[in-house]
């Protein structure tokens, strides 16, 4: 599902939402949905992963892009490539850590519609 809604400063705020499968020790990893937003207004170079329990993590959107196409790490957040058609993201948190994979159809789809709604215009400099 995706969502676009106005901001109140003329870009959109970018909710899409995309299944991904939690990693953990047992032998079979389950499917979660994981709510994955974009809000240029509130900062135009940050997507946010909201995963279930409404647990949220910031990271840079260019982090993400990145790991689509090698393995990229920044602070408590690694995305990296996991075959020719999927990615996992790991989350590294005081309780632990989620590893949770994606089909890059999802996570490609989303970064399109992040760049579809651009960031909101810088105002004009003086002449």
């Amino acid at each position: 599902m995706h969502q676009v809604s106005d901001d109140g400063t003329g870009g959109g705020v970018v909710t899409d939402r995309a299944r991904g499968r939690l990693a953990g020790d047992a032998p079979v990893s389950r499917a979660v949905p994981v709510v994955l937003r974009y809000d240029p207004g509130f900062s135009p170079a940050t997507v946010r992963f909201v995963l279930p329990g409404g647990v949220e993590w910031s990271f840079p959107r260019a982090l993400l892009e990145d790991g689509l196409r090698a393995p990229a790490h920044r602070g408590d957040i690694a995305v990296w490539p996991c075959g020719r058609v999927q990615t996992v993201v790991e989350f590294h948190g005081e309780d632990g850590v989620e590893v949770v994979q994606f089909d890059n159809t999802a996570l490609n789809r989303f970064l399109k519609h992040t760049y579809a709604v651009g960031t909101p215009a810088a105002p004009l400099a003086p002449r």
